[in-house]
């Protein structure tokens, strides 16, 4: 299976698996399921590491050759997900959220979730 973790999972993940929810931990660690991160991840951790925020204080370089290293692929914004989020329901109201929401309906890729509210939106998203 094909699971797109959110931001927060990925910083977790970036500081050892011992860092991630049980169930988190489950399901990455499954041999059979391929791991991928978004390029709007990235964004957010530049945009909130520049605001000061302590919980996205990363490397943003470090952390993609690490991930890429570790095994994850990368997945960039295209335009199709730009537009499919003009077709979500408003639930949550964060962008980076909503990009990475778009781009697992249009991948078709399972987004892994700690927020309670991205888990509300239909689609192949599942809270950990």
């Amino acid at each position: 299976m094909k699971l797109l973790l959110d931001t927060h999972l990925l910083l977790w993940a970036a500081q050892g698996v011992d860092h991630l929810p049980m169930d988190a931990r489950r399901v990455m660690c499954e041999p059979e399921n391929e791991l991928f991160f978004s390029v709007a991840s990235l964004w957010e951790i530049v945009i909130k590491c520049g605001l000061g925020r302590e919980d996205f204080k990363v490397d943003p370089q470090v952390l993609r050759r690490g991930l890429l290293d570790s095994g994850y692929f990368e997945l960039p914004i295209f335009s199709e997900h730009a537009a499919a989020i003009a077709t979500l329901p408003p639930i949550h109201k964060d962008p980076f959220d909503r990009m990475l929401v778009a781009q697992a309906i249009v991948e078709g890729i399972t987004l892994l979730t700690v927020d309670m509210q991205v888990a509300k939106y239909p689609g192949p998203v599942q809270r950990v």
